[in-house]
């Protein structure tokens, strides 16, 4: 399927929120583990802000998954 920029830029903001919470994280809890400012954090599950995959990857290592279960919310 495929999505238009603001739509990825969405999606993956929705899929970091939900893993976040699922974890029972705060956002400043997992902007701290991922080396981050949380209003950045809170702007890329805002979906207002489009990140770098290295961003992705410092989140996604933060919420201990994969980047692939944060990028797989595209195929939606």
């Amino acid at each position: 399927m495929s999505h238009d920029k603001d739509m990825v830029i969405k999606l993956i903001g929705i899929r970091i929120r939900k893993l976040r919470t699922d974890n029972q994280l705060t956002l400043e809890n997992l902007a701290f583990k991922a080396d981050m400012d949380y209003t950045q954090l809170s702007r890329i599950e805002l979906g207002k802000i489009n990140t770098s995959l290295f961003q992705i990857y410092k989140i996604a290592l933060a919420l201990k998954v994969s980047s692939t279960d944060i990028l797989n919310s595209l195929d939606t």
